[in-house]
């Protein structure tokens, strides 16, 4: 994957095109790229300044550094999370999630229900509760859910009424259902009752809701899924160390321009191999109307020579050392030297609006050269 995106930054980024194709040559290379980020078109950005949802944004630093790169590939549970916000906006603790963004092949992994807990009402007299059982239902019956068969029981529990904060509730049966048959989808019902689950005439807590709260604090729900995209069989490198390796090249390499000298080229091959840094500008390509982080990252490439004999420093295969040998004493024809090439990748993390507006916070595999070896 990383070796399509080089090329496909070089295609976009052309140093001497011809008037004539240049913008079909960009249009189709970006293509291309957006094929590996797995869309068939960039998304729209969104019409008006849109703050992400907080938590999505922790999630990313906590799986992610500043340049996308993935810290630890077993924080996240599959490869995609979605955030989508309620659609009623209304008082009544019925919520409705659209979810016709996800996509028929990602498998549901897990799918929760975020709510902001109020501070709590004062009430008087003295049987103020200091707990209240909180349960949310799948709707099944939209004009009738208090009929029975009219909605079905996801997750129960107590809630302290004693402070205010985000509640988590666990609706993964649902979700699944909404998005095999997306007709079932009639929403969810959240009540609260007394600890033993009798009614309240007037219940001491409150959930923000989508209208007369601030957007922060707006019922969320957030879907755990997974693509099956996955990358090739090379390593995956642990927590990155992106320092350049030496000797120490600017942080923006240049796109080769086509009309570089022979003796040049010939010192490129000359110098052993390693890797060089490479930075991906998703403001330059034309995407940072829809990428919320990272802005841009070092994707990184390999570069070098594979003279004989190959030292440890070059991290060859046996399958390379033999190549080499080979080709050094010419036993063969045709036979050429090892390539430098990546033998560790990384995966980068985008935080990004869909088309409809909803965060979602997607990996991507094999994106950054983690090391380079003679291959």
């Amino acid at each position: 994957m990383l070796g399509t995106v080089l090329l496909l930054l070089a295609l976009a980024k052309t140093a001497c095109p011809s008037p004539a194709n240049v913008a079909s040559r960009r249009a189709e290379a970006l293509k291309k790229l957006l094929e590996v980020f797995g869309m068939e078109d960039p998304p729209a950005p969104p019409t008006h300044f849109k703050q992400p949802p907080q938590y999505m944004v922790d999630l990313f630093n906590t799986v992610a550094n500043a340049d996308g790169v993935t810290k630890n590939p077993d924080i996240l549970e599959g490869n995609t999370v979605r955030s989508f916000l309620d659609k009623t906006h209304g008082e009544d603790m019925r919520f409705l999630f659209v979810l016709s963004s996800v996509a028929k092949n990602e498998k549901i992994l897990t799918a929760e229900l975020h709510l902001f807990r109020l501070w709590p009402r004062v009430t008087d007299g003295p049987k103020r509760h200091h707990f209240c059982q909180v349960s949310v239902y799948q709707v099944l019956e939209k004009d009738n859910p208090d009929t029975p068969g009219g909605k079905k029981l996801l997750a129960a529990r107590l809630v302290s009424l004693q402070t205010s904060g985000w509640e988590v509730f666990a609706i993964t049966p649902a979700v699944r259902d909404w998005t095999e048959d997306e007709s079932s989808n009639q929403g969810l019902l959240v009540t609260v009752q007394g600890p033993g689950g009798s009614p309240l005439d007037s219940p001491p807590m409150q959930f923000a809701s989508g209208r007369g709260h601030h957007e922060s604090k707006k019922p969320m729900l957030v879907l755990f899924t997974d693509d099956g995209r996955r990358g090739a069989s090379l390593p995956t490198a642990g927590f990155p160390d992106l320092k350049p390796q030496t000797p120490n090249l600017p942080a923006k390499m240049p796109v080769p321009k086509l009309g570089r000298s022979r003796s040049a080229r010939s010192l490129d091959r000359l110098r052993p191999c390693q890797r060089h840094p490479l930075s991906v500008d998703f403001e330059e390509i034309g995407w940072s109307g829809w990428i919320i982080s990272p802005r841009g990252y070092n994707a990184f490439h390999c570069k070098g020579s594979c003279p004989f004999p190959l030292g440890e420093n070059m991290r060859p295969t046996n399958h390379a050392t033999v190549q080499s040998i080979i080709n050094a004493l010419k036993l063969s024809e045709g036979v050429s030297s090892p390539c430098c090439v990546p033998d560790k990748l990384y995966s980068i993390n985008l935080l990004y609006f869909d088309d409809d507006e909803n965060v979602v916070l997607k990996q991507y595999d094999d994106m950054v050269a983690a090391s380079c070896g003679c291959h």
